[in-house]
Order: C-alpha cells, then sequence, then structure tokens
C-alpha cells in the first residue's frame, strides 16, 4: 500500500457497511482494504481504492478533460486563489478536497502546510489517478459526493469544494463540531472572454445566494471574499480552458487564439451550526 493510502486509513470506511447504516474501518490486506465483515476493495497500481459500487456519470471528468486542466492549473490561472486557500485552511490537521479532480487545489494548501494531511475525492477514476500520486500527504480514492462520503463521522477538520457538488448532509456529517467547510464557487465574469468567444456554458448570476440557501439548513456563514485575477493564455491553454470543464461534454474541438482571461472566483467560508467559533 501506498504511505499516501495509509495516512487515510483512519479516515475511511467500509461503504458497503456504511450503506447498511454501520461505520466499519478498513485495513490492509495485502494489495486489498478489507472490513471486519469481509468486504474488500483493490487497491489500483496507481495507490488509490474505488469506494463506490456505482458507475461514472455522464459528467465525470474524461482524461481528455483531466489533461486540459492540469495544463490550465499549470499556466497558473488559479494561483491566487491557491494562495488564499492555504491561508483559509492553515490550522487544519486533516483536510477533504470533494470533486478534487486531479487534487490540484489540496496539493497546493498541503504544501504551504507541513503538518497538514488530506484526502481527495472525486466520481472520476480519470482524476484520482492523478490524485494519488501529486502530494506524499495526499491520499485518493473514487467516491461519489452525492452517494455518500465513504469517511467517518466526525473526523475532518475541513471540508473543501472548489467548483464541485455540494452534499449538505454529508460535509456536516464529516466534519468536526469546530470544523469548516470551504467552497469556491465562480462569479458571473469568470473567464468572460472565453464564453463569449465559444458558446460556453454561463454562470447564474445569484450562485452565492443559492450556495447559502442550499447550506443555510446545516452551515453558517463565517467568512467570504471574492478573488480576481487576469492572465495571459496562449492558444493551446486558452483551448484547454474551455476544454476542462463541464462545457467540454457540449462545446467540442475548440480552437482559440491567445487571449487574457479573468478568473474571478468567490471563497465561502462556513462553519456548523452547532460551532461558535472557527
Amino acid at each position: 500500500m501506498t504511505p499516501t493510502l495509509s495516512l487515510a486509513l483512519p479516515w475511511l470506511v467500509c461503504p458497503t457497511c456504511q450503506r447498511r447504516g454501520h461505520e466499519e474501518p478498513m485495513d490492509l490486506d495485502g494489495r486489498s482494504l478489507r472490513c471486519p465483515q469481509g468486504h474488500c476493495l483493490d487497491i489500483a497500481k496507481q495507490g488509490y481504492v474505488t469506494m463506490t459500487t456505482s458507475p461514472a456519470g455522464a459528467n465525470a471528468d474524461t482524461p481528455a478533460m483531466v489533461a486540459s486542466r492540469q495544463r490550465v492549473l499549470d499556466a497558473g490561472l488559479f494561483s491566487d486563489l491557491d494562495l488564499r486557500l492555504a491561508e483559509s485552511l492553515a490550522d487544519c490537521g486533516n483536510i477533504v478536497e470533494v470533486g478534487a479532480g486531479t487534487g490540484h487545489h489540496l496539493a497546493q494548501v498541503l504544501e504551504a502546510h507541513a503538518n497538514a494531511h488530506g484526502l481527495a475525492t472525486d466520481v472520476s477514476s480519470a482524476a484520482i489517478r492523478k490524485a494519488a500520486r501529486v502530494h506524499p500527504r495526499m491520499a485518493a480514492v473514487v467516491a461519489d459526493t452525492w452517494a455518500g462520503l465513504p469517511i467517518r463521522t466526525e473526523c475532518m477538520d475541513a471540508v473543501l469544494c472548489v467548483f464541485a457538488p455540494r452534499n449538505r448532509d454529508e460535509f456536516a456529517r464529516i466534519l468536526r463540531p469546530d470544523g469548516r467547510l470551504v467552497v469556491v464557487t465562480p462569479l458571473p465574469d469568470h473567464l468572460h472572454q472565453l464564453r463569449e468567444m465559444t458558446g460556453m456554458i454561463g454562470i447564474q448570476p445569484h450562485k452565492h445566494d443559492e450556495l447559502v440557501a442550499g447550506l443555510e439548513s446545516r452551515f453558517e456563514i463565517a467568512g467570504h471574499e471574492e478573488v480576481r485575477t487576469v492572465v495571459d493564455l496562449d492558444g493551446p491553454t486558452a483551448s484547454d480552458a474551455v476544454a476542462m470543464g463541464p462545457s467540454a461534454h457540449h462545446v467540442r474541438d475548440v480552437h482559440v487564439d491567445g487571449v487574457e482571461v479573468t478568473s474571478a472566483v468567490e471563497i465561502t467560508t462556513l462553519i456548523p451550526r452547532s460551532s461558535r467559533s472557527v
């Protein structure tokens, strides 16, 4: 078993037992994880484990989307965002990023804090293959946020959710009472230059209000800020920015010239309603 996966064992529970209402631990058994009830999950050669029985949905990231996203991340489109996330999660020891893709954002946080450890989850096995090897203090599992996260109740210091599905009740369940939820959502002008050029999927103008409405029964806002960055992208990288997200399922074979684009996002930090402080 890879060192990265071993660090996550105290957090993981058997997904089969979990569906039956029990949180059974997983332990190493050769090249597999096994629970006390005998349920067994094989460890992939890249070091990750698939902890869902459902096939990836049609909107799961494909290998081509994963490659495009990695090139855009390497170009620094979200560098300022990563700096702010590292500051927001500075005192958190155990962090899970849900819908993590390649685990890039969580890796940047871990790199900034030597005592932090992380777990990346995503429904896309293509993305998790990358996440399993992106940082020595990050484990990775294939899991579906909507179906339920194979994570112990109240064991995480923080949940990070960047442009990913939000399961309010699951987030509240796995967070410690004094934990925090950090959610990143795009502002209406995020990548607007590319949207005007290519017909990318638009961004609803009231996403923050919808975010709060969807979480307020279990969480309260502890902080909110906007992060804007202007980055010059060459033609291939600008094309990758279109191909890396949901628009890739609708807009195909897009090739654009180099362009200056705006990364505009908001970071919302929330705490469980039972908490009094962050």
